[in-house]
């Protein structure tokens, strides 16, 4: 039995797999490293409750009271990055210039935020961690108007909390419709619709060139030409998995630690990852994924962990990816895996007003689905993808389910 497990990133893939280490029953060392200085606390509250002063930044702490929620069954070591990994000595280098010794190795040091190239004056923000949220808070308390940068489901949590609190708010996507590459254009314009609703400017096709301001930003500068005014700016245009430290390793890197359907990226040296910063390869298709989405991340931990501890009974992930999204009371919610070159079918909700689906299918096969306000639909949907049916079959259920005419 593996007697010392050290743990990179204090995330939720890092505190869910030390929990699920010790509901295992593992009664050997369990070393939790963060480079933060706070607990572990958990990322969604950051872009909605917290972001908008219903939570404080205590309520989004994983676990218990005190922070940890592991009952002191962990050495919690925070304000401590991981500098080098030497794989043949089993060790992890850290900024103090220990070398922690490890039997196997959880990597779970999640991604860090893009921003915009150049000189950026303060009040230009990312959205990773509670500092930042912090800080975001602040600056929307001055008042705007708000620029966001990016029509992914970040910045327009963002955006929908600015509106929520009165500013004026623009979203300036540099692609046809909010998430395109995620959903396809017709699905991201439903989701840009929402937000023009509700007094919010959608600038599609037109890129970010930089921003203005001496002591603190003033303007945008976009590739039309125009100028926006803006008190602050968000950026979420995505992010990029923590590997560097990684680089001189042998751990295998591509768009992330390349791990196989188990999340081992080296067997020999028992190497897992999960969370954002792991590509886990997908035994249904062949294909390699990095899902930055919270219940992946939760899951992904829990089955290193139980892969670690019981090595002769290794279990593969086959949970359907699932992501969702509160914007103006409204509940998106988007489940499966969907492409933009798939085929879509709407669904509207009789009398639901808003409450539509997006279904996305391939070759006959339901791939994924897209929410609006219609969780009940989405739950039917996850089910058939689950078990690999169809969009008839889909859309006949969630038809029935609605009292719809077949």
């Amino acid at each position: 039995m593996t007697r010392r497990v050290v743990i990179v990133g204090a995330g939720l893939a890092g505190f869910r797999a030390a929990q699920e280490l010790r509901a295992q029953r593992y009664d050997g060392e369990v070393v939790l490293v963060g480079a933060e200085t706070h607990p572990p606390y958990d990322r969604p509250p950051l872009s909605k409750q917290v972001l908008a002063g219903q939570w404080s930044p205590q309520h989004a702490f994983l676990g218990a009271a005190e922070g940890t929620g592991l009952d002191g069954s962990v050495e919690l070591r925070l304000g401590t990055t991981a500098k080098a990994l030497h794989t043949a000595d089993h060790q992890l280098v850290v900024d103090t210039g220990e070398a922690l010794r490890f039997d196997a190795l959880i990597i779970a040091t999640g991604a860090a935020p893009r921003t915009l190239p150049g000189r950026l004056p303060p009040g230009v923000h990312t959205l990773r961690t509670l500092d930042d949220c912090t800080a975001i808070r602040s600056d929307l308390l001055r008042g705007g108007p708000l620029v966001v940068v990016g029509g992914g489901f970040v910045g327009a949590e963002v955006a929908a909390v600015a509106r929520e609190l009165g500013l004026h708010v623009t979203i300036v996507e540099a692609l046809a419709a909010p998430l395109e590459r995620a959903v396809g254009a017709s699905a991201g314009a439903m989701c840009g619709q929402i937000h023009e609703e509700h007094g919010v400017t959608v600038m599609c096709n037109v890129a970010v060139e930089g921003c203005d301001g001496s002591s603190r930003v003033e303007r945008v500068r976009l590739s039309d030409g125009a100028r926006l005014d803006a008190g602050l700016v968000v950026v979420g245009i995505g992010v990029r998995p923590n590997t560097g430290w990684l680089e001189n390793s042998a751990v295998p890197l591509d768009d992330g630690v390349v791990c196989d359907e188990f999340g081992c990226a080296d067997q020999e040296h028992r190497i897992y990852a999960a969370g954002d910063v792991a590509s886990w390869l997908n035994p249904s298709t062949g294909r390699r994924i990095r899902v930055e989405h919270w219940t992946s991340a939760n899951e992904q931990a829990r089955i290193v962990a139980h892969n670690i501890t019981h090595p002769h009974q290794q279990r593969a992930l086959d949970a359907v990816p699932y992501f969702w999204s509160d914007q103006y009371g409204q509940r998106i919610q988007l489940v499966g895996q969907a492409d933009p070159g798939m085929r879509t079918t709407v669904l509207t909700r009789p009398g639901g007003g808003a409450h539509r689906l997006v279904l996305f299918s391939e070759n006959g096969a339901l791939s994924a689905a897209l929410g609006f306000g219609w969780t009940r639909a989405v739950a039917l949907c996850r089910r058939v993808i689950t078990g690999g049916g169809s969009l008839d079959e889909a859309v006949a259920q969630v038809r029935k389910a609605a009292g719809m005419a077949a």
